[in-house]
């Protein structure tokens, strides 16, 4: 398995493009994007848990429930959410996407994401569906990637290539992602593509068991937002056997889609709003799965924790009570904490007691980009991971005055 380049068109038969339409005020930044397969493709979707969804999400559903879809339309700086002609606008999208591609309707997965609340006019986006579609290049997943960003600093795709029956295969993915990021779906956009050959249901459980591990772990701000959606296609382009059953493939192509979602949870967690850190707690040693995915994100939602790691300040009291919180079932005196990042490890708890160490080393360590939050629960074999960020000055400013 070995990281490429090439986002989502770095599988076969898949092209993309994004631009700029006029839906954002700021023009120097792109605000519509589109991803077309060559062939029809197998189609899963995860969608967000809040009680209130973007209409995109109620017209992808419907589109997607026979599990197939060729292009899928997304245009940020509007979320379109809580509009009282919402399902009208995300389906005229749909609609105008598959006559300029000559595709069905229903072939059209569409997305939106931005401010809520208010009215999105269609006008900017018929008048750059022409140019959007004549620009559909192999090499426009990046343009595409671009196109999808609010508050997004930094782009951010992937892809891996991996081989299956003997045929090299391709997932690739783009990621919008920055603030109200919560685990259960977080405000984030994720489109993956791959020529690999998989049924419509078996690619809904990939998808569905990744999820639970990698974007479902994820926190920025612990608020869950309402236009998330992970979006799947796969054209089967790259000639293996289809994988329509458990096994040997359908594990690959797994352990390959969670290559994908892992670097781009990484990103948007690297990328929180305001953010200087990543953070990623790993808790090993627990009962059973669950546990370790409770304590894992409890300690990463802690705005306690993630403010003492914005302050490379060792304070890992905060982390045995974001873990004392959580509802797991723990015995707080078998835990022990390390924190790491490239600057090295230091052990600052044992058997949930504070040990001796070095402020002046742990601030060290605290200091670099991507710390690492070490919880050995010590009563199992299980583990989890979660990432998220630290908070700091920047988050506030950001979001006290997002709308306008």
């Amino acid at each position: 398995m070995k990281i490429i380049k090439g986002g989502v068109c770095a599988a076969k038969g898949f092209r993309a493009n994004g631009i700029y339409c006029g839906i954002r005020k700021n023009k120097t930044k792109k605000d519509l994007s589109l991803i077309v397969s060559e062939k029809e493709a197998s189609c899963a979707a995860v969608y967000t848990t809040n009680l209130v969804k973007g209409a995109p999400l109620t017209v992808t559903k419907q589109h997607i429930s026979d599990g197939k879809a060729r292009a899928l339309i997304c245009n940020s700086g509007n979320a379109n959410t809580c509009n009282a002609d919402g399902i009208f606008i995300a389906e005229e999208m749909c609609r105008m996407t598959a006559n300029a591609l000559g595709i069905a309707d229903n072939d059209v997965v569409v997305a939106s994401t931005g401010v809520i609340g208010q009215p999105l006019d269609l006008a900017p986006i018929r008048n750059g569906i022409p140019a959007l579609v004549e620009g559909l290049s192999a090499a426009g997943g990046s343009d595409a990637a671009e196109g999808i960003m609010t508050t997004d600093t930094v782009k951010k795709e992937v892809a891996v290539s991996f081989t299956i029956g003997g045929k090299q295969c391709v997932i690739g993915g783009m990621a919008k992602g920055s603030g109200m990021i919560h685990p259960n779906m977080a405000t984030m956009l994720v489109f993956i593509t791959t020529d690999a050959a998989i049924s419509s249901e078996m690619l809904k459980k990939a998808l569905k068991e990744d999820v639970s591990k990698t974007f479902n772990m994820i926190s920025v701000d612990g608020d869950t937002s309402t236009n998330d959606m992970v979006v799947v296609m796969a054209n089967g382009m790259a000639g293996n056997d289809e994988i329509t059953s458990e096994g040997r493939a359908f594990n690959t192509f797994m352990k390959a889609l969670n290559t994908v979602t892992v670097c781009l949870c990484r990103m948007i967690a690297s990328d929180g709003e305001g953010a200087t850190k990543l953070l990623e707690c790993e808790v090993s040693g627990a009962r059973d799965e669950q546990t370790a995915k409770t304590v894992a994100k409890s300690v990463i939602c802690s705005n306690l924790t993630k403010a003492a790691m914005f302050g490379a300040d060792a304070n890992w009291g905060r982390v045995l009570c974001a873990i004392g919180y959580s509802g797991a079932d723990v015995n707080v005196g078998l835990i022990d904490v390390c924190f790491k990042s490239k600057a090295g490890v230091i052990k600052v708890c044992e058997n949930g007691a504070g040990v001796e160490f070095s402020e002046e080393e742990a601030k060290k360590i605290l200091s670099e980009k991507e710390i690492g939050i070490l919880v050995d629960l010590r009563d199992g074999t299980y583990s989890s991971t979660a990432w998220g960020c630290d908070l700091t000055y920047d988050y506030v400013r950001i979001n006290g005055d997002y709308r306008t």
